[in-house]
């Protein structure tokens, strides 16, 4: 089959402004993505479209062009069914289509993986739960134990959207900021179900309220929250799963809204074996380094931490030093090194 005859699912445009004109002029603004599809696909259907692609209006505002950032698939044509997303630079709404990350590729979460799988046939097929869908769910648990990768896994599995916002960004300046963007984000998830809203940093909107003077005053965002996961609208198709590092803290009337809670747990000895082990393998020097005395001596580190502070710093130091080898104490120092700035006490305690 060639390109031409595969239909374009999705196509997530970037607007680059007018390269073919040397003064400016009006800047299109895309308020109403339903109604931008309709006008987009009346110029473009039939349009070959790829990764990198540039493609131009030739109506409204003439030579504007936009980057095509992604697409699924990877090539086709722009047909009446396909899905156009432009995304702002300004937005703080991310759309991503996954394409690199597997249940496969999270180690260890046996546990989160079996119950995310409920997840998954949902997105495959939303009219086969009904009422019983699991359309809001919380992932909970220390940071970097893979919590944003099991929800991007989940996304490529059902090769659906992923769209994301990390909850601090959804606190506006004024008031009725945060609702709008609340509802923005619904609005967005609502023209691209089957699709999975993730919330990243969820405690920052969904602090108990004996802790209100700690957060500020959210609660409109919060209201703007609970009508939404309580599905006022049609929502059949959309996952909404927040993820927090510390569920204790959350409210009681936000946290009732989830039907699930699935717990992350720092990785075992043999999943930071085999962390260490996926990781080293693609790095540009050689490792010549027991890695289960490193995940022996790992223990309460999170697989995050092993990437970015044990094994990446090893490696920044090795170049540093001119050696083109990693050995296992330089391994065992950064740990060494990483356990003690952990215990520093806060810089103002020595104010």
């Amino acid at each position: 089959m060639s390109e031409r005859e595969v239909e374009l699912k999705y196509v997530i445009l970037r607007p680059l402004g007018y390269p073919l004109k040397a003064s400016y002029v009006e800047y299109p603004k895309v308020d109403n993505p339903r109604v931008f599809n309709v006008y987009a696909k009346d110029q473009w259907r039939g349009e070959l479209v790829y990764k990198g692609k540039l493609i131009f209006d030739m109506k409204m505002f003439p030579d504007f062009a936009f980057e095509v950032i992604d697409a699924v698939p990877s090539s086709g044509y722009i047909s009446d069914s396909t899905k156009i997303i432009v995304e702002s630079e300004t937005s703080i709404i991310e759309t991503e289509i996954v394409k690199n990350i597997r249940f496969s590729d999270v180690v260890g979460q046996e546990e989160a993986k079996r119950k995310a799988k409920v997840i998954l046939e949902y997105l495959k097929n939303p009219k086969k739960f009904g009422r019983w869908a699991p359309k809001n769910v919380l992932f909970y648990g220390p940071p970097g134990t893979g919590k944003t990768m099991l929800a991007k896994a989940l996304a490529n599995e059902a090769n659906t959207p992923f769209i994301s916002v990390k909850s601090t960004k959804l606190i506006g300046e004024h008031v009725g900021d945060g609702a709008r963007k609340i509802h923005e984000l619904y609005d967005k998830a609502r023209d691209l179900m089957p699709c999975i809203v993730f919330l990243d940093e969820f405690d920052a909107i969904a602090l108990d309220r004996s802790y209100q003077e700690l957060r500020g005053d959210v609660s409109e965002i919060v209201n703007a929250l609970l009508t939404e996961l309580d599905g006022m609208q049609s929502n059949e198709g959309i996952c909404t799963i927040a993820a927090t590092n510390r569920i204790e803290l959350l409210d009681y009337s936000i946290r009732s809204r989830f039907e699930e809670e699935i717990e992350f747990k720092l990785p075992s000895f043999e999943d930071r074996v085999q962390i260490l082990r996926n990781n080293v393998k693609e790095l540009p020097v050689e490792v010549n380094a027991s890695l289960e005395t490193i995940a022996e001596f790992s223990e309460g580190l999170s697989g995050r931490d092993l990437v970015e502070k044990i094994i990446k710093a090893s490696l920044h130091k090795v170049i540093a030093e001119g050696k083109d080898v990693i050995e296992t104490s330089d391994l065992l120092n950064a740990i060494e090194k990483l356990k003690i700035s952990s215990k520093q006490p806060p810089k103002h305690m020595f104010i």
